[in-house]
């Protein structure tokens, strides 16, 4: 019988399975309470508007619906998009803007469109586990800078810039980082984009929660300070709307977003044309930003309800950021002690979280990290979790 991981390709033979999509498996315990995951709570979806766009979407549009669409995107959405992007000011008319199946796979179409075997990609540290794997899946060599309280350490980003000559792209997510909750000061962004100059580079601007902002002052992105057509930026429907229906968008220079569809054309065609007409549909029926004002406050609401019972009952010497927006926050314990065992211990006591090690580029070191999610427990789970999980972190701490 043939061995097929001697056959496996070099882009994927060292991939692994996301820890967080491992996630998933416990959650079907009704019995975890789960802090793991990173989906927005299903009980804010418009699930009754949405149920009666779909039938009227069938109903009404059905060949269109159900039948093959444009690889761009379906053009009333996209252009939906394009002039909210530009009344936000992240992009501006010398842009183009692409429809794609979820965010990760704008970053997906960008990088492969980008990227040979070699090139040099730098990440915050930590990062999302989906951008690393994607840039790992193209043997692009993966540097790692630090996150501060006010996003990416600009001072190490340019030591590595110097040491490697080969850097193409840095992967940011610079507003409520996945896994951190950090935001990047508007000091810092000026300051990344002027050493994209420098050392010219690319940059990508993963922003799927910017929307999600319940306390704090609104940084521009990325996208909407560059003048030289340095950043990509990515955005999502994911977190503000609805992750299953996979509908997220890239914009950039022409000529990228140009490669992009190719791309997409070989993976997908297209994103689903009926997600789009529903998409739209809710958008122009209702007021998205009523809706990003409700589900915004739900999770300002439950991280702080989250901060105020780890202030309480966590061990002093655990700390944990404080997100002003976004689904995550970070924990940090003291040096040597190894998040994975310490979910061992959690999940014994039906208590789940992410390990850092699945969010650094070295996920094979020990590290004294983890992320914690506040939007998809109840009240009454965040507070039952919390109480265990101090408990464990004080065995694990000697307290």
């Amino acid at each position: 019988m043939v061995n097929i991981e001697e056959k496996f390709s070099d882009k994927v033979k060292s991939l692994e399975g996301s820890a967080i999509r491992e996630m998933f498996k416990l959650m079907a315990k009704p019995e975890i309470i789960s802090f793991a995951g990173g989906s927005p709570d299903s009980a804010l979806f418009p699930n009754e508007e949405l149920a009666e766009i779909a039938a009227e979407v069938l109903k009404e549009n059905g060949p269109q619906a159900l039948q093959y669409g444009i690889t761009e995107g379906y053009v009333p959405l996209k252009e939906w998009v394009i002039d909210r992007l530009k009344t936000q000011g992240i992009i501006s008319d010398a842009d183009d803007t692409i429809i794609v199946s979820g965010g990760q796979q704008g970053i997906d179409l960008a990088a492969k469109s980008l990227l040979n075997a070699g090139d040099g990609v730098i990440c915050e540290q930590p990062s999302f586990i989906g951008g690393l794997n994607c840039f790992r899946s193209y043997n692009a060599e993966l540097y790692g800078v630090n996150v501060d309280d006010d996003g990416i350490n600009t001072e190490e980003l340019e030591d590595i810039l110097k040491q490697h000559s080969n850097v193409k792209i840095l992967y940011t997510i610079p507003t409520f980082q996945n896994p951190s909750g950090i935001t990047m000061s508007i000091e810092k962004r000026k300051k990344v984009l002027e050493l994209a100059e420098k050392y010219d580079f690319i940059i990508f601007e993963d922003n799927p929660y910017g929307e999600l902002r319940f306390s704090g002052e609104e940084v521009p992105t990325l996208k909407s300070l560059d003048k030289n057509d340095r950043v990509v930026y990515f955005g999502s429907f994911s977190k503000i709307l609805s992750p299953g229906m996979r509908i997220g968008f890239a914009s950039a220079a022409p000529k990228l977003i140009q490669k992009m569809v190719i791309c997409k054309q070989v993976q997908d065609v297209h994103t689903p044309v009926i997600t789009q007409m529903m998409a739209y549909e809710f958008v122009t029926r209702y007021s998205i930003d009523e809706h990003i004002k409700k589900i915004s406050k739900v999770y300002g609401e439950k991280c702080e309800y989250m901060m105020k019972l780890m202030d309480e009952k966590f061990p002093s010497c655990v700390k944990h950021t404080r997100p002003q927006g976004g689904l995550f926050l970070f924990c940090t314990m003291p040096d040597g002690i190894d998040s994975k065992e310490l979910l061992k211990r959690a999940i014994d006591k039906n208590v789940a979280f992410v390990p850092g090690a699945t969010t650094m580029i070295d996920d094979q070191k020990v590290y004294s990290c983890f992320r914690m999610n506040y939007s998809m427990a109840s009240f009454e789970q965040i507070e039952k979790g919390i109480n265990i999980l101090a408990e464990v972190l004080k065995e694990a701490v000697g307290e």
